[in-house]
């Protein structure tokens, strides 16, 4: 049990998973701003739309409504969402990639000995270690 609890400890406290617990917290906060925006900004100029007192509501049997303007808005804040969503992607994506190249353009300054396998440096005509005459 100890084992599986340290497992379980190392898995948690790595950069990924916090980072991941982060988005998390950072996105629900996030779409609470976005709901906000879409339900007390939006919605009533939708609402206006389908008439002063009612909105875009559609009596069926009973006193029932369909409620067309929580539907529009609701999918005016998955668009909404889905939109910066793909924009914050994009700049990571973009951040990534940076990183990349970075890594990718710096030269290796060693080379492996043939004989001995130890690394050494490029301009090096004899192996440190093993004294072997390099090409």
């Amino acid at each position: 049990m100890k084992k599986f609890l340290n497992e379980f400890k190392a898995f948690a406290l790595k950069g990924n998973v916090m980072d991941l617990a982060i988005g998390v917290i950072i996105g629900a906060a996030f779409g609470n701003i976005v709901t906000a925006f879409t339900e007390d900004i939006i919605q009533p100029f939708i609402n206006g739309i389908g008439g002063a007192s009612f909105g875009f509501r559609i009596k069926i049997y009973g006193g029932q409504y369909i409620l067309l303007g929580d539907f529009l808005t609701a999918i005016i804040n998955f668009i909404i969402m889905a939109f910066c969503i793909f924009l914050m992607m994009k700049g990571i994506n973009k951040l990534m990639a940076i990183g990349k190249k970075k890594e990718e353009e710096a030269a290796p300054t060693t080379k492996k000995c043939p004989f001995c396998k130890t690394d050494i440096d490029l301009e090096a005509t004899r192996c440190p270690n093993c004294t072997s005459q390099l090409d």
